[in-house]
């Protein structure tokens, strides 16, 4: 999906996980601080419905085509299932932060199970997996996995946690050079479409 003008900023639709992302929360920061963004709105954050969080998700992607998708946690699951569900319809691409395992032990994995399996085929517009090695949440080597799957450049930000306030992550500036590099690679990808529309330049006189 295209960014519709490369001169506006694209809109951002911020994907909370589980519980939401509180006041401090570099989403929340994002929210405040990005011209065009708005967040994914859920009826029920503690107890999640897949089929509810992915109505709500593509109602937003309806009211903000070309949207960047910005996901934490299970909220990046939340995408995966989207993109599934509607063939990533109205999104130019997603940045997914710390993707949380849905199929793991305890008390908040058994509130994922609805989300479970991940679907794990390529997305359809360009995307960015950004994890930590010691995320209590999500094992290295399987959110790498989720990343090869998706066709998502994959970045290792080594011991950050879950990427959230626990770890000190706040406004986290180098997420924001993250998105801003997410950008830049929907750009590149669009660049092709564009030439095509252009067509050939039309060609002057023999002299």
């Amino acid at each position: 999906m295209p960014l519709p003008n490369r001169d506006a900023t694209p809109p951002i639709l911020i994907v909370p996980g589980l519980y939401n992302s509180g006041p401090d929360h570099w989403q929340t920061h994002w929210e405040r601080a990005l011209p065009n963004a708005e967040r994914v709105e859920q009826q029920d954050w503690e107890r999640p419905l897949l089929g509810d969080w992915t109505i709500s998700l593509a109602e937003a992607v309806r009211r903000r085509p070309g949207a960047i998708l910005v996901a934490h946690s299970l909220g990046c699951a939340l995408v995966a299932h989207f993109a599934q569900v509607t063939g990533g319809r109205g999104v130019a691409g997603a940045m997914l932060v710390a993707p949380a395992d849905v199929n793991r032990e305890g008390p908040a994995g058994r509130l994922l199970v609805g989300f479970s399996p991940i679907p794990r085929q390529r997305l359809p517009f360009p995307s960015l997996v950004v994890a930590s090695r010691n995320d209590p949440y999500v094992e290295i080597d399987r959110a790498e996995a989720f990343a090869r799957g998706w066709g998502s450049r994959f970045v290792d930000l080594g011991r950050a946690g879950h990427i959230n306030v626990d770890s000190g992550h706040g406004a986290w500036p180098k997420g924001r050079a993250l998105l801003k590099s997410l950008i830049r690679d929907i750009e590149a990808a669009d660049a092709p479409r564009r030439s095509r529309a252009a067509g050939p330049l039309a060609s002057g006189p023999v002299a």
